[in-house]
């Protein structure tokens, strides 16, 4: 995940001068037309997809208001990514500069280049897992004046966070950040609406995501000790585990690979990384422009039948576990009850049975999400958020008496409600990979020397840049597999330490004792930011 990198200087620098890489390339005057033309040309990409999608959609234009706010709120999204991409161009650059196996300014657009291929090429499963941690009736009210009190409050504080520990030179985790500012959000609306501040948060998704960003930094630091040692034993070519000697570039094998896991590590981190930005962006334009965006209007006649048969078996399961049970009214109400206070009581089955049966009835009468009317895209949409939502916390509820059979087929009644509710158009994922690759590009250099200097006391060795590298890919890939964000600096900084301790270089403690304040103070600062500002907006609008 995007990672703010130390800006001043520590002592002890660990490179002699003739080892150093030459990191003042400057910038002239075509990079800078060529940056602008991509910059602009990525904001009239974005605006023309919208104004596309909007008008296919036949949505009716009754006052300017709500676009302009949807237009504020994706520039500061789009920010977000951009200041994300400013922080994390070291984490995959720093060591294929400093063992000189690639020029600082080749390795910057090669990065930048793969950062924007990851975010394209992304699943999407950490987008909407970011957006399950935020408070349910929020996202059923994404378009209401709290909902984007919500979007406004969280992204600002993260943006505020990430700049400001840039700023003072102190290291920090995006990823930690945007993680704090939900709950903070989430906290302070329950306050707001009565509660307890515990009911406004999904504490086990959060704590499922706190541990990967725990665990990370260590399986970071651990496995690239190993793997470094591993290599001293099979591969006794002392030269590897040396300071590299002026600019040579390290044997044409080692400099593939850290080139390739420079690439790696690029893709994985706009992969990852990319996809908050992504989920925050279709929130927003659900609240927005729901008719365009609530609902994904592109499976065809194949999938309503099968979403009709997948609803079918899910309502037969449901209804068995009711108990003969009926609703009277609105089921709704039960069901966000149970999300919001995850226990299973005598009103959930038979509640989310009735709306399941709902939601059949009308994706049966239409016909097609397509043809959802206008006034009824918004209910559709958030009648399968809450029943997808309901069906995610069952399957993980140790008290829901679910056979295998039946578990099966109440996850084949979600994979059917995600399909149509849980996607991202390629236009949002193309400006989302714009923005991140574009911040790639700017302030990178002081975080290189952060990495490449300022952890360990010797200069970074051909070996050590190779084993911090290829942890980091793997770990920052199966995270994205599983869903889970983590701390690209964390994981690859953690790494290098690794190596560093493995070789006996030593650590330089003031990078380390930084590294810690940020992991301490991340959480707790951006959660009363983001509360404080979520507050305030929430009076404002």
């Amino acid at each position: 995940m995007s990672d703010v990198a130390l800006s001043g200087a520590l002592p002890g620098g660990a490179s002699s001068p003739s080892s150093k890489p030459n990191l003042d390339h400057g910038s002239n005057l075509i990079t800078t037309l060529i940056f602008l033309a991509l910059l602009a040309g990525g904001l009239f990409f974005t605006a023309y997809s919208l104004y596309q999608d909007i008008s296919a959609a036949g949505m009716p234009v009754t006052t300017w208001l709500p676009f302009l706010l949807l237009g504020v709120a994706l520039l500061i999204a789009l920010g977000f990514e951009f200041v994300n991409g400013f922080h994390d161009t070291a984490n995959a650059v720093a060591t294929v500069i400093y063992t000189h196996s690639m020029p600082a300014n080749v390795a910057v657009l090669w990065s930048g280049f793969f950062n924007f291929l990851g975010v394209l090429l992304s699943t999407g499963a950490v987008a909407f897992g970011i957006i399950s941690l935020l408070p349910v009736e929020l996202i059923l009210q994404v378009g209401s004046s709290a909902g984007f009190a919500m979007v406004f409050a969280l992204l600002i504080a993260a943006i505020i966070w990430n700049l400001g520990t840039w700023w003072l030179g102190i290291p920090s985790s995006s990823s930690h950040t945007l993680i704090g500012s939900i709950i903070g959000v989430g906290v302070a609306n329950s306050l707001m609406r009565g509660g307890n501040g515990t009911s406004g948060v999904d504490w086990g998704k959060a704590q499922e995501i706190g541990m990967s960003l725990l665990i990370s930094p260590l399986v970071g630091f651990f496995f690239a000790a190993a793997l470094l040692l591993i290599l001293k034993f099979i591969i006794r070519n002392p030269a590897l585990y040396k300071e590299p000697v002026g600019n040579q570039p390290p044997p044409w094998w080692i400099r593939g690979l850290l080139i390739l896991t420079c690439t790696g590590v690029s893709f994985a981190h706009g992969s990852n990384d990319g996809q908050k930005g992504m989920g925050l962006i279709m929130l927003i334009l659900i609240g927005t422009v729901p008719m365009a965006y609530a609902l994904n209007r592109a499976p065809g006649p194949s999938h309503i039948a099968e979403f009709k048969m997948t609803a079918a078996a899910a309502a037969k399961v449901i209804d068995k576990q009711a108990s003969g049970y009926n609703v009277l009214g609105d089921p709704r109400p039960a069901v966000e009850s149970y999300i919001s206070a995850r226990t299973i009581n005598e009103g959930t089955y038979p509640s989310l049975a009735a709306l399941v049966r709902n939601i059949s009835e009308q994706v049966d009468g239409y016909g097609s999400l397509d043809k959802v009317p206008a006034a009824a895209v918004s209910n559709v949409r958030n009648d399968m958020y809450l029943s997808s939502e309901a069906l995610r916390l069952l399957l993980k509820d140790k008290a829901n008496n679910l056979s295998s059979g039946e578990v099966t087929e109440l996850k084949a009644f979600k994979g059917s409600l995600d399909g149509a509710t849980r996607f991202i158009p390629l236009w949002v994922k193309v400006a989302v990979a714009i923005a991140l690759g574009l911040g790639t590009m700017i302030g990178w250099k002081r975080i290189v020397v952060t990495v490449g200097e300022k952890i360990g006391k010797t200069h970074l060795t051909y070996a050590q840049g190779a084993s911090a590298e290829l942890v980091a890919m793997a770990t920052i890939g199966a995270a994205d597999a599983y869903g889970l964000p983590v701390s690209t600096t964390h994981v690859l900084s953690s790494g290098v330490a690794g190596t560093m301790a493995a070789n006996g270089s030593g650590l330089q403690w003031a990078t380390v004792r930084s590294l810690l304040l940020a992991w301490v103070l991340t959480l707790p600062v951006s959660i009363l930011l983001a509360g404080g500002l979520y507050v305030l907006f929430a009076k404002i609008f």
